[in-house]
């Protein structure tokens, strides 16, 4: 008797899709954090908090924060129109949302190199490397809730904005 492998192919594949994803979200929140003046790339959640932050003291980089919500619901909308345009002509969506996240993210890290230094989080050229930022992650959300449906999720309450734009 053969016993058939724990680990196929297709389980190695999820396993490291996951922990890539979930590595990229991590590091991508702690470069725009740390670099972009508390904005929080990749947890819509976490620029509400600092909104609120910012609304009671401190209101450095405040326009961003106000444009990260509305920015990432209309990339979760564009993106679910494209993977929705796809499916519906029997596509693959998988390399598509990986690729679209790429470039997003190359656009990142090339605008923060960009806009850094820079003495204030309300430049312009912070406020787009942040915004596109954002945008990458909110295809990494999409993706995770409607290709990538296999994976366990990378964000939780990220998770359910992008299901609210989803819807």
């Amino acid at each position: 008797m053969n016993p058939q492998p724990i680990l196929t192919k297709e389980t190695r594949l999820a396993g490291v899709t996951g922990v890539g994803m979930a590595f990229v979200g991590g590091y991508v929140d702690v470069i725009g954090f740390v670099l972009l003046f508390g904005l929080f790339v990749a947890h819509a959640t976490g620029n509400i908090v600092m909104l609120g932050v910012g609304l009671a003291g401190d209101a450095g980089g405040l326009a961003t924060k106000l444009l990260a919500l509305p920015v990432f619901i209309g990339a979760v909308a564009a993106a679910y129109a494209l993977i929705r345009w796809r499916n519906a002509r029997g596509q693959p969506c998988e390399v598509l949302v990986l690729a679209l996240q790429a470039v997003l993210l190359a656009g990142f890290m090339l605008l923060t190199v960009w806009a850094l230094p820079a003495a204030s989080a309300n430049a312009p050229s912070v406020m787009l490397a942040g915004l596109t930022g954002v945008a990458a992650m909110a295809v990494q959300n999409v993706g995770a809730r409607v290709v990538f449906t296999h994976l366990a999720p990378t964000t939780m309450m990220t998770g359910n904005v992008t299901q609210v734009a989803i819807d």
